[in-house]
């Protein structure tokens, strides 16, 4: 058994910036199959800054307060996710959540996933624009050693980091 302080977990933000609070709450209680993290999202920010797909792990979004939107699949169709909800996205489904830009619209929510505490990052792709297609297309996502997000086109095999 392990109990911990959510407002004593580290806060771990997104290499991109798109958030102030992320607290790794898997991590603190050193879960092996399960990802748990926390977020407190002012509005306009968002849980991972762009359309991507773990096609590894399915996550489940639980919105304790304020109002979340998230971009699903590839045609970025909006559903609106208020406060005492929860969506569920299945491995490989696309998508992106965000606190509603709405003065006062403060989100307090939790991502959680399974299987695994962490991602694999050969199983996670991002829907960007391909500087070299000119297109928006898939991009397999690492993070470097440095901390920042690697993107490589699965079409043209261009990459670059962020």
């Amino acid at each position: 058994m392990k109990k911990v302080d959510i407002e004593e977990v580290r806060n771990e933000v997104n290499p991109m910036q798109v958030h102030d609070v992320r607290r790794p709450v898997s991590d603190a209680l050193g879960t092996d199959h399960f990802a748990m993290n926390y977020f407190e999202l002012e509005p306009g920010d968002s849980f991972s800054g762009g359309l991507h797909t773990h096609h590894d792990q399915e996550e489940v979004f639980y919105v304790e307060e304020g109002t979340a939107l998230f971009d699903v699949g590839e045609d970025r169709e909006t559903v609106t996710v208020g406060a005492g909800e929860v969506i569920r996205f299945s491995p490989g489904e696309f998508q992106m959540g965000y606190a509603k830009e709405e003065a006062g619209n403060r989100v307090v929510g939790w991502a959680l996933g399974a299987p695994g505490a962490t991602h694999d990052w050969d199983e996670l792709e991002s829907m960007i624009h391909c500087r070299e297609c000119d297109e928006e297309l898939p991009h397999g996502t690492t993070l470097t050693e440095e901390g920042r997000f690697q993107f490589t086109c699965t079409e043209c095999e261009h990459t670059f980091t962020l």
